[in-house]
C-alpha cells in the first residue's frame, strides 16, 4: 500500500505521542506503587520521584497539545510543517532534565559499589555535558524553528545525544562488572545479584536505543520527523527505569529471604570469602536490603532496609 505524503512527517510524529502516552501510563502506575509502598526514602529521593513525574506529566500534556495543533489546528496548512512550535525545545529541555536526574542517581549508585570517585565524576561529566548540550540545542532549535535551517544544529545534537549515551551505557557496563564479580555460589543470593544485574542492563539499553536512534534519524532524516518518533518517549524511559530500579526493592527483599548454608564447612567458607561480596550487594542505603550473615544461626540473613 502507497504511503501518503504526510507520512513521515505527521505520521511517524503520533506513533512516537501514541508510544509516549503508554509509556506515561506506566509512569503513573509505578508512581502510585512507590507512593503506596513504605520505602522509609530520604527526602532527596522522595524529591527527585516528585519532580520527575511532575515534568513527565507536563510534557505528556505537551506531548498531546503538539498532536492537536500539527492534526487538528494545521489540519489545512502544509505550510506549517517547515517550522517546529515551542513543543520540541520543550521535549528536549524535558528530556535532557530526566536523563540528568536519572544518570545522577544511578552515577551515586555506581559510586556506593565501586567507591570510585573517577568513574563517578566521569559518569557525572558525560551526564552534565549531555544536559547541557541538550538545553542549547533544544532552546537554539526553537530560535531558528525554520526546519530548512536546522544545519547548524547537528554538531550540538550530536554531542547532547553522544554524552547522554555514554553515560548511560557506562553506568550499563559499570553495574554489570561490578555485580557479576560479586557471585557467591549460593543459588539464592545469585538470583538476587542476576535481578540486579538485568536491571543494570535494562537501565541503559532501551534509553541508548532510543537516543542514537533520534540521533541517526535527526542526521540523515532531517526532511522528517522520524527524530521526534523517538524524542518524546526518552523521558518517560528514563523515568521508567527509575521508578522500576526504586520499586524492585520489595521484590529483591523478598527473594533475600534466608538462605541455610549446606553444612558448617560451607558456612565458614561462605563467611571468608564472602563478607565483601554481602556487602556489594547493598548498592545504596536507600536502595537494597543490606545483607549480613549470623555464624551463629549459620544463616544467611539480610538485615533491616535503611
Amino acid at each position: 500500500m502507497a504511503g501518503g505524503p504526510f507520512d513521515l512527517v505527521i505520521g511517524v510524529l503520533l506513533i512516537g505521542l501514541f508510544f509516549n502516552t503508554y509509556l506515561y501510563g506506566l509512569v503513573t502506575y509505578q508512581f502510585i506503587v512507590y507512593n503506596n509502598t513504605k520505602f522509609n526514602d530520604p527526602l532527596w529521593i522522595r524529591a527527585m520521584v516528585g519532580i520527575l513525574f511532575f515534568v513527565d506529566t507536563v510534557h505528556s500534556a505537551v506531548a498531546v497539545y503538539a498532536a492537536w495543533d500539527m492534526c487538528v489546528t494545521n489540519y489545512n496548512n502544509p505550510a506549517s510543517l517547515a517550522f517546529v512550535n515551542w513543543t520540541i525545545p520543550f521535549t528536549a529541555v524535558a528530556t535532557s532534565v530526566a536523563a540528568i536526574v536519572t544518570q545522577y542517581f544511578l552515577g551515586h549508585r555506581v559510586f556506593l559499589l565501586t567507591k570510585s570517585y573517577v568513574l563517578a565524576g566521569v559518569i557525572a561529566l558525560l551526564s552534565f555535558l549531555g544536559f547541557v548540550f541538550g538545553c542549547y540545542a533544544g532552546v537554539r532549535s526553537g530560535i531558528i524553528a525554520e526546519v530548512a535551517k536546522f544545519g547548524p544544529l547537528g554538531p550540538f545534537v550530536i554531542c547532547w545525544l553522544s554524552f547522554q549515551t555514554a553515560a548511560d551505557l557506562l553506568i550499563t557496563f559499570s553495574l554489570s562488572f561490578v555485580l557479576s564479580r560479586s557471585k557467591t555460589g549460593f543459588r539464592r543470593t545469585d538470583s538476587i545479584i542476576n535481578r540486579l544485574i538485568r536491571g543494570a542492563v535494562q537501565t541503559g539499553l532501551f534509553a541508548s536505543i532510543f537516543a542514537l536512534a533520534d540521533l541517526f534519524s535527526f542526521v540523515l532524516h532531517r526532511d522528517t520527523n522520524f527524530y521526534a518518533m523517538f524524542a518524546f518517549p526518552i523521558g518517560r524511559i528514563y523515568t521508567n527505569t527509575l521508578l522500576d530500579t526504586l520499586n524492585a526493592r520489595a521484590d529483591l527483599k523478598n527473594m533475600s529471604g534466608t538462605i541455610d548454608m549446606d553444612s558448617e564447612s560451607n558456612a565458614n567458607a561462605f563467611r571468608m570469602n564472602n563478607s565483601h561480596t554481602l556487602h556489594s550487594v547493598q548498592i545504596q542505603k536507600e536502595t537494597i536490603t543490606d545483607a549480613k550473615f549470623d555464624g551463629t544461626d549459620s544463616v544467611f540473613q539480610p538485615s533491616k532496609a535503611v
